[in-house]
C-alpha cells in the first residue's frame, strides 16, 4: 500500500485479551499495520469485562448479569455508542472481525468501506449456541454481509463454502498469521517419555478434547499436558498420564510448552463441517518450534513436506486409527525442533498484513469510484 490510511478494527461481542489466541492476532495486525506506516485503532463492544490484560481499544460494554431482553437492549445501546466513535474516528476504511449481527451495526458502511474477516461457517458454529442463537444468526446475518464492501477469508474452502456463495463481493484469502520475531524458540527438552502440549478453550467441540483423553488412556507412554481446560469428563477417572492445567496465563504456560516435545492442534474440525484451517495455536506451536500434530488441511502448511509435521485424518475415529502413528511421532521428535527458515515465509504476519493492507487498498480506491 503506497498511501497512509487510518484503519478502524471492530470486534464484536467478546472483550479481547493478550492472553488469547484472537486478541494476540488483533494487537499483532494493529502493531504491524502502524510499524508500516498507517493509523489503526480498535473499537471493542462485548460483555463488561474486568480483565486486566484487555487490549488497548475504546471499549463499548453492555451488562452480562441481567436477564436477555436486558442484555440485548445494552448490546444494541452499547453498539450505537461504538458507531458514533467510530464516525468521530473517520476511518478511511473498517476492519470488521465476523461476529453475530446487532443493530444498527450495518451502519458502519455509511462511515467507510467494511472489509469483513470470515475466521468461519457462522451458519454451523452459530449451532452450538442453541437454536435461539442460530436462528437469530440466519435471519439477520444478510444485513451485516450485504452492508460491506468486501470479505477476507482465512481458508479458500471458507471462500467456496455455500454459506456465503449468494454474497457477491470481491474477495481475499488470508491464512492467520504469526509475528515469529516476537517469540524466541524453546530447546528441546531431554525426554525419555515424550510430552505432548495442548492449549485451547472449553466449549469448542472442535477442539477435540475428548479426543485427547482417548489418546492419553490409549497409549499410558505419552505424557499429555492440557491448557485450558478442567475436568472435560468429571464422571471418567482421569488417566495418570494426562495433566489439566485449566487457564494459565502466558508465563505459566510457557512454563509447560519449554518441557514439551511437540504439540496437538485441533482434532475435529469435522464437527463444524470444515477440512481446512490455520488456528492460531498451531502458529504459536510452531513458533515456539514445537513439531505439531494436524488434522485438518492447513492453508498455509498443507503442501510442506517436512518430518515435523505430522498430518492425520480429519474423521471422527482419527485417534483410533491413528493413535499409534502418533505414539511413534512422538517418540521420533524428542530432542528435535521445527527449522524456522522453513515455516517463516508461510506463517509470518507481516508477509500477510502487506498482501491484506494491498487489498485495503483496492477497496478504497473502488469505494471513490462509486
Amino acid at each position: 500500500m503506497k498511501n497512509k490510511v487510518r484503519i478502524a478494527y471492530i470486534s464484536l461481542h467478546w472483550a479481547r485479551t493478550l492472553s488469547s489466541g484472537v486478541g494476540k492476532k488483533i494487537h499483532r495486525q494493529i502493531e504491524t499495520w502502524k510499524s508500516l506506516g498507517h493509523e489503526a485503532k480498535l473499537f471493542m463492544h462485548s460483555e463488561e469485562a474486568r480483565d486486566r490484560d484487555l487490549l488497548a481499544s475504546e471499549k463499548f460494554f453492555y451488562p452480562s448479569q441481567s436477564g436477555i431482553l436486558q442484555r440485548e437492549i445494552g448490546r444494541i445501546r452499547a453498539a450505537k455508542e461504538m458507531l458514533h466513535a467510530v464516525k468521530r474516528y473517520q476511518p478511511d476504511i473498517i476492519f470488521l472481525r465476523d461476529g453475530m449481527y446487532v443493530y444498527p451495526i450495518h451502519r458502519l458502511a455509511d462511515i467507510a468501506p467494511i472489509v469483513e474477516e470470515i475466521n468461519t461457517n457462522d451458519l454451523e458454529q452459530h449451532k452450538e449456541l442453541g437454536m435461539g442463537y442460530s436462528f437469530y444468526n440466519r435471519l439477520t446475518r444478510g444485513f451485516l454481509f450485504d452492508s460491506v464492501s468486501a470479505l477476507c477469508y482465512v481458508s479458500k474452502e471458507l471462500s467456496e463454502s455455500p454459506a456465503f456463495e449468494k454474497f457477491q463481493k470481491p474477495k481475499n484469502i488470508i491464512a492467520n498469521g504469526i509475528d515469529l520475531y516476537e517469540f524466541i524458540p524453546l530447546k528441546a527438552p531431554n525426554n525419555n517419555i515424550p510430552k505432548i502440549i495442548f492449549i485451547g478453550s472449553p466449549g469448542y467441540t472442535w477442539h477435540g478434547i475428548d479426543k485427547i483423553y482417548t489418546l492419553a488412556k490409549n497409549f499410558p507412554d505419552l505424557k499429555i499436558d492440557v491448557v485450558g481446560y478442567e475436568n472435560p469428563s468429571p464422571n471418567k477417572p482421569l488417566p495418570k498420564n494426562f495433566f489439566l492445567h485449566g487457564y494459565l496465563s502466558e508465563k505459566k504456560y510457557l512454563s509447560i510448552f519449554a518441557t514439551a516435545d511437540l504439540a496437538i492442534s485441533s482434532l475435529a474440525m469435522h464437527r463444524v463441517n470444515l477440512t481446512e484451517a490455520s488456528p492460531l495455536k498451531s502458529r504459536e506451536y510452531l513458533a515456539y518450534g514445537l513439531p505439531t500434530i494436524l488434522a485438518y488441511k492447513d492453508t498455509d502448511l498443507d503442501n510442506l513436506n517436512v518430518d515435523f509435521l505430522l498430518k492425520i485424518p480429519n474423521t471422527e475415529d482419527n485417534i483410533i486409527t491413528h493413535g499409534k502413528l502418533i505414539r511413534d511421532f512422538a517418540y521420533k521428535m524428542r530432542g528435535k525442533r521445527v527449522d524456522r527458515d522453513i515455516i517463516s515465509p508461510l506463517i509470518d504476519t507481516r508477509t500477510k498484513e502487506r498482501k491484506r493492507l494491498d487489498f485495503f487498498e483496492k477497496i478504497i480506491e473502488e469505494a471513490k469510484r462509486k
